[in-house]
């Protein structure tokens, strides 16, 4: 049997006697760790750090979920792990049942359960007291600290530095920004932040019970220039959606878009009607124009000179994981690129890794903006990630093989995409490798491309954070001193 502990600076201790193992390692669906191993009087010791770099960055705790320990016993078995009860560390909580690492947030026993939950609404929602010159930013629902919310943050921080910049995630292996303080969802420091910031800045709904405190805006931002149907334009009627739809975007005092024709979609999807809309570009894009490509690219492991092609799908309705339509070691070996491997962020939690020669999976690197700086090439479905990219100027090309299920059932586009698309659609990966190896692609979709930049990319010129903070200071939400 071996006996598990958690030790101060979230290490997990296994003891054991018998043989030691050659290693011992935590093996998660987007992360893993190797244990340092030691022989002890009574056998051997493994300790096993909950913290880990990921792409050369901050080391953080362990995004939550359940880890396989792998013990080298070369030609022996595994002894029994001992159960632990979950245990709450620094910046983690840990349980062993049933055999498997079970990692999640800090939260405690208490506020982890139904009724604490219940409780810390209530406080919430019967607060009262001053607003603070502080903003609660979220981005997919806490899964990351990126997109527009981060971009925004950067600039706050640059030119009103004493505003307090809160982050709401999911657990502690969600980087934040330098200076950011991050709050794990459901904590009672989240919902003491999220009723006392002055202006809350997020790129999805809201979720959770929001009552709003005199003086508090809210600024939503969205995540992307759409294609395919959002909300009240989806295919079918459902009342219950109609309800959640007007609800939530009566949370909203201001609304971003990329591009106009953004903002009229987004208006009329989600009937925000009779207030602002700022048509500033995307603040995710600056950094397209004013970021370190080459230092992107040391982080990822990739080579200056490596051609690198970012493959990044949306999510689809009918299934959790990310598709697996692309044999991605075929791509990489044809093209003569190293494959990035781009998941939405709604199929992190439920999907894994890819893995292979030359494919490197990105689905957990914190945002994927540097990943469109540092890529020479995009290839994508429906994903709104089309309208960012050629703010670059470079190839897009676009692999659709389940184009009529996704139009015609799933969602719906609100224009047709291989009518006007700025790079070659393709249904095959055949089609698609033609398409990455024919030089003269740039040329033949040069008119359509410029017409697209025209369309959508206008104001993504690397000042729209400048703009949007700018308008945030001016209209109070957000003061400098």
């Amino acid at each position: 049997m071996i006996e598990v502990s958690l030790l101060p600076g979230d290490r997990l201790a296994l003891d054991g006697t018998g043989a030691v193992p050659a290693g011992v390692r935590a093996v998660g669906p987007r992360a893993s760790s190797d244990a340092v191993v030691s022989r002890t009087d009574a056998g051997w010791r493994a300790v096993l750090p909950l913290r880990v770099s990921r792409w050369g960055r901050t080391e953080l705790a362990l995004p939550s979920g359940d880890y396989r320990l792998e013990l080298d016993l070369t030609g022996s078995s595994a002894p029994e792990l001992a159960p632990l009860r979950r245990t709450v560390g620094e910046s983690v909580a840990v349980e062993i049942r049933g055999g498997e690492l079970i990692v999640g947030p800090p939260l405690t026993d208490v506020d982890g359960t139904a009724a604490g939950q219940a409780a810390l609404e209530r406080a919430y929602a019967e607060g009262t007291g001053d607003l603070e010159n502080a903003v609660f930013f979220e981005s997919f629902y806490g899964r990351n600290a990126s997109c527009n919310p981060r971009a925004i943050d950067e600039e706050i921080a640059r030119v009103a530095p004493t505003v307090t910049r809160y982050w709401s995630v999911v657990d502690r292996s969600v980087e934040v920004p330098t200076g950011g303080v991050a709050v794990v969802e459901g904590s009672p420091e989240w919902w003491r932040a999220r009723g006392a910031a002055r202006l809350l800045v997020v790129n999805d709904w809201l979720r959770r019970r929001f009552v709003r405190r005199p003086g508090q805006h809210v600024l939503q931002t969205w995540h992307g220039t759409p294609l395919k149907r959002l909300a009240l334009d989806r295919p079918g009627f459902d009342p219950r959606r109609v309800l959640a739809v007007l609800r939530e975007s009566r949370r909203w005092d201001v609304l971003l878009a990329q591009n106009p024709y953004a903002a009229r979609i987004l208006s009329t999807a989600y009937a925000f009607r009779r207030r602002p809309v700022w048509v500033e570009g995307y603040p995710r894009n600056d950094v397209l124009l004013t970021g370190d490509r080459a230092a992107i690219r040391r982080g990822l492991g990739v080579a200056e000179q490596e051609r690198v092609i970012l493959y990044a799908p949306t999510w689809r309705d009918d299934r959790d994981q990310m598709v697996d339509f692309l044999d991605l070691q075929a791509l990489a070996r044809d093209a003569e690129a190293t494959v990035l491997v781009r998941g939405h962020s709604r199929t992190l939690l439920p999907g894994s890794d890819a893995s292979g020669h030359r494919v490197i999976d990105v689905t957990g690197y914190p945002d994927i903006s540097a990943l469109l700086l540092a890529a020479d090439a995009l290839i994508t479905d429906y994903s709104s990630v089309m309208f960012d990219f050629t703010a670059t100027g470079k190839p897009v090309y676009f692999f659709v093989p389940d184009l009529e299920h996704y139009r015609g059932r799933l969602r719906g586009f609100y224009f047709d995409l291989a009518e006007r698309a700025p790079g070659p659609v393709a249904m095959t990966q055949e089609d698609l490798t033609a398409a990455l190896a024919d030089p003269a692609v740039p040329e033949r979709f040069a008119d359509r491309y410029e017409s697209w930049s025209a369309r959508f990319n206008a104001r993504d010129d690397g000042h729209a954070a400048e703009r949007v903070v700018a308008r945030l200071l001016d209209q109070g939400m957000i003061a400098r001193d």
